[in-house]
């Protein structure tokens, strides 16, 4: 039997869930308006979503188009499944009326307990926007805002209030699209070829 504070309690939360309901119906409408939808990937949408994940290896590379290994190509598509029902992982696609799926998202939880000692125990947590992808002849129909839209309200819901990516510091276009939803770098991850430094250090012994 309910106590009218435990009515009130569970009309409070009626509510939150129907206003949660109505928000996501009308995201959808106006997405549908727009000849696309955001929803969640089905395991039918790997094969093309690895497609879509070699793509963007390219892009960023700059390298010219090239098949994937079979052994890659079954890795990628065994990291996607295991998001599928992993509760910490948010896999979604964007699809066309016309065209099936022309863009992904995928984002994933980070835990960390801190290195420092504390009277208490805390956990930080942060996502990480893994992969995200939109067709070049789709772009700039607001797919990518509609997204990341998903992955940040995915993020909220699990209490992380930080959002971490990367992206190649030669891509300019990632860098304005980024830097412009708020994204700041926060360090710097360098590469070289082995070579390269071991030749370094021979010059610079003595």
């Amino acid at each position: 039997m309910y106590t009218p504070r435990k009515c009130r309690s569970f009309r409070d939360w009626a509510g939150m869930l129907l206003a949660k309901v109505e928000r996501e119906l009308q995201v959808a409408v106006n997405q549908a308006k727009r000849g696309f939808v955001i929803r969640e990937a089905w395991e039918e949408d790997l094969p093309e979503m690895v497609g879509f994940l070699a793509k963007l290896a390219l892009h960023v590379s700059g390298a010219p188009p090239h098949d994937l290994k079979e052994s890659e190509y079954k890795r990628l598509l065994r990291t996607l499944h295991s998001a599928l029902d992993d509760p910490n992982r948010r896999l979604v696609v964007a699809e066309s009326k016309s065209a099936g799926l022309v863009g992904m998202g995928y984002v994933y939880i980070w835990r960390s307990q801190g290195i420092w000692e504390q009277s208490e125990a805390a956990e930080f947590k942060s996502r990480v926007i893994d992969d995200i992808w939109v067709e070049p002849d789709f772009r700039g129909l607001g797919i990518l805002k509609a997204l990341l839209r998903d992955l940040v309200t995915f993020a909220e819901e699990h209490h992380a209030s930080e959002l971490i990516l990367e992206y190649s510091a030669s891509n300019k276009e990632a860098k304005a699209a980024w830097t412009k939803l708020g994204f700041k770098p926060t360090g710097v991850r360098a590469a070289a070829f082995t070579s390269v430094v071991k030749q370094a250090l021979a010059e610079s012994q003595g």
